[in-house]
């Protein structure tokens, strides 16, 4: 049976692959707060919106040390690099 994510517990301990592949688990962010999000699929108007949503608030969540993970049922190497550009609120491509 998996378990569940509760807000403000202890994450269980999961480990998935990142958009450059490298392995990434909680345990990388001990002593962090961090934000999962869960989206059905990349690059979509759901995704897109919830990107914008962090987008806004991405200097404070900086600020405050926040670590902010998107999961999706995606593959790694689907997951575009504008979604990173819309969090962070630059022009695609870094212009």
């Amino acid at each position: 049976m998996p378990t569940r994510i509760v807000e403000g517990r202890k994450a269980p301990d999961f480990s998935l692959e990142d958009a450059g592949g490298k392995r990434v688990s909680p345990a990388d962010f001990k002593g962090k707060d961090v934000i999962v999000y869960f989206y059905p699929k990349d690059d979509t108007p759901g995704c897109t919106k919830e990107a914008c949503g962090f987008r806004d608030y991405w200097k404070e969540l900086q600020k405050a040390g926040v670590v902010v993970l998107g999961v999706s049922a995606d593959g790694a190497a689907s997951h575009p690099a504008q979604v990173l550009e819309q969090i962070r609120g630059e022009e695609p491509g870094g212009k």
